[in-house]
């Protein structure tokens, strides 16, 4: 740019924007939600939930309940004290206009209301009603009915009285704004459900309800309670594991006015979970709770085992060994909880840390005392991780290659001239037939493929020694060259699109289920990042002279069958391999055509109970999922 281009241009107050009232979230939203995605969209649920759950926290709830609309909309209702409606001294208006409408606006400050807090920062309600189309509140309080309605964040009236009543409590009824989530507002199930039951597991004996009333035909409802809290958390967990003790360690204490609650069991598998929270709000990236835990579990273990002889000499567990085959709830409840950011997915008190280490050690300890036998088999357990572990890093030391990269790059592979990862995908294909048509389809400029010979290994069932020898497994591990498990390392991805393309069948969706499994168990980073996608290939071709139409459902079918006005051909594919290759290119794996489905983890529990119920050893829960899920299942093959 120029000096005097410079000079002339002007840069004044009036350059500065003012964002008034809520205009400020819903220019950015992601600040508050972390996305407008469905991700954000199911985010505004559980902001006006905590707010309910704090109310129970304080001990004034006993029961909320979830209903999604037959409009789409969804209502959270609680019996707490319901929101107070008197006039606040600073804004001249009703408290619960401010809840509503001003950003850091609520009970939560001060401390007197509410002790513990979960949606401590106050902009919960706020955002909610800035993010929607349109909200209303109806409070029942001091034997009246009270309500106020906003669009788009504002007022449509004052708070009004419109009845008596003898009940208390909050009714919050919203629909998100289509203008803000342009993906769309449609509300899942399943999604809310999740957070409904951890929210339950995480809160002893309150009662949360969920309804959809979306088809008048198949209402839909859950009701979750948990009398022992998040033993029972544990318990569902590992409700498909093998134990190593049955009991589940339960140890608790509140120090500084802070609580402490953990629940923690050992299973026969490899894979540690430890699933952590802070005034219930999970934090997936830990936090300095999450940190005392682990170390003071190591800590405890290492000098347990010396003191009982179980060591050999100079023996010692690393942290990696004392948590193999863990499975531990760490709850925390803080009057000032500290997060990082507005999702608040780490804890950083420091005197989190110091009080978890003490009570957490101290009673663990204890534990380990009074019950000898199962300190034994948890040493144990941790002895073999560690041994396995020594020998695995001696066999690497005396290699210079890993038996992975002996076995040499993937026959099977056909590359993508990119090497550009942002740029490249890799298509994981059902079988050499449709390997051959997506080959002969496919853009080679930025398109791999790799054909996978019959159902991959079932990794949820197999040992370790049986995944790292399997054909297709390491094919796999190959091609995307990050290393596998503990080694995987994200920055090595060949392809920031790693894409399962099976057949639309009940076989192709077990096949896309297994390699879920195996990336979810074996490269979880790669899901975490978003780099695995589902293919959505065309169920029906409808064709009649040179119209051809592709249809992705039975509705879509229907819908392109009243367009026709004679009746045309129709063909069900029960397979990629009889499309042709440039059918497949057209609709399935061209960028301008194509639908791909990101796959996206938002729950680490909840993905490791599915996970362990479908592909695991345990019969009883997966009957009792699909008993109660089979009303459901649509589009099955017979």
């Amino acid at each position: 740019m120029s000096e005097d281009k410079r000079l002339n241009e002007q840069y004044s107050g009036s350059d500065i924007q003012i964002l008034e009232g809520l205009e400020a979230v819903r220019t950015r939203p992601g600040m508050y939600i972390g996305s407008t995605s469905d991700t954000g969209l199911h985010h505004l649920v559980r902001e006006i939930v905590d707010n309910s759950i704090d109310e129970a926290l304080a001990g004034y709830c006993t029961h909320i309940e979830v209903a999604i609309q037959p409009n789409g909309a969804v209502s959270v209702t609680d019996n707490g004290r319901g929101i107070p409606v008197d006039i606040h001294p600073k804004t001249g208006e009703s408290a619960l206009e401010a809840v509503f409408t001003v950003l850091h606006a609520g009970g939560k400050f001060g401390g007197k209301s509410y002790k513990v807090s979960g949606g401590l920062h106050g902009v919960g309600a706020a955002v909610v009603n800035a993010l929607s189309e349109w909200l209303k509140v109806t409070v029942f309080k001091d034997g009246f009915v009270y309500e106020q309605e906003y669009g788009r964040g504002k007022k449509l009236y004052n708070v009004r009285r419109i009845g008596v009543t003898d009940k208390t409590g909050t009714v919050v009824l919203f629909k998100p704004d289509s203008l803000i989530f342009k993906e769309g507002t449609e509300f899942d199930y399943e999604t809310l459900a999740s957070h409904l039951q951890q929210s339950a597991f995480l809160n002893k004996g309150l009662k949360l309800t969920l309804t959809d009333f979306r088809n008048p035909y198949r209402v839909r409802t859950n009701t979750y309670q948990y009398d022992d809290g998040i033993v029972e958390y544990v318990r569902y967990l590992n409700q498909s594991k093998t134990l190593i003790h049955n009991e589940i360690i339960y140890l608790s204490g509140k120090m500084d006015n802070v609580e402490v609650d953990i629940a923690m069991q050992y299973t026969a598998d490899d894979i540690c979970r430890i699933h952590s929270y802070a005034n219930n709000i999970n934090t997936p990236d830990g936090g300095t709770h999450e940190e005392a835990f682990k170390s003071r579990l190591t800590q405890v273990i290492n000098q347990y085992g010396k003191k009982m002889g179980l060591f050999k000499k100079r023996e010692s567990l690393s942290g990696e060994d004392t948590r193999e085959g863990l499975t531990a709830i760490v709850s925390v409840r803080h009057p000032s909880p500290e997060f990082e950011g507005q999702t608040k997915s780490k804890l950083g008190n420091a005197d989190a840390r110091r009080i978890v280490s003490q009570i957490f050690g101290d009673q663990l300890e204890q534990y380990l005392d009074e019950n000898p036998d199962t300190g034994k088999e948890i040493i144990n357990k941790a002895l073999e991780s560690s041994r396995a572990r020594i020998a695995a890093k001696k066999a690497r030391e005396a290699s210079r290659k890993s038996p992975l990269e002996t076995l040499g790059f993937a026959s099977k592979l056909s590359d993508c001239r990119s090497k550009d990862p942002t740029k490249s995908e890799l298509y994981l294909v059902e079988g050499n037939s449709a390997g051959g048509s997506a080959e002969m389809g496919r853009d080679a400029e930025f398109q791999a493929i790799l054909p996978l010979r019959g159902k991959v290994l079932n990794v949820e069932k197999a040992t370790k020694a049986n995944v790292l020898s399997n054909n297709e497994i390491i094919s796999m591990v190959q091609a995307i060259g990050a290393g596998i498990g503990k080694e995987f390392d994200i920055e090595n991805v060949r392809y920031h699109k790693v894409v399962i393309m099976t057949d639309a069948d009940v076989d192709g969706a077990h096949i896309r289920t297994l390699l879920l499994t195996f990336f979810y168990r074996y490269m979880r980073p790669l899901i975490e990042a978003g780099y695995v996608y589902i293919a959505q290939p065309p169920l029906y071709k409808v064709s009649y002279s040179k119209r051809i139409e592709y249809a992705y459902s039975e509705n879509e079918l229907q819908e392109i069958l009243e367009t026709f006005n004679v009746k045309p051909n129709i063909q069900r594919y029960k397979g990629l391999g009889e499309m042709n290759a440039d059918q497949l290119w057209e609709t399935t794996m061209d960028p301008k055509t194509r639908t791909l489905l990101r796959v996206k983890l938002d729950s680490v529990a909840v993905a490791d109970t599915v996970f362990s119920m479908l592909m695991g050893d345990d019969v009883a829960p997966r009957r009792e999922f699909i008993e109660s899920n089979a009303i459901y299942a649509e589009n099955l093959d017979v």
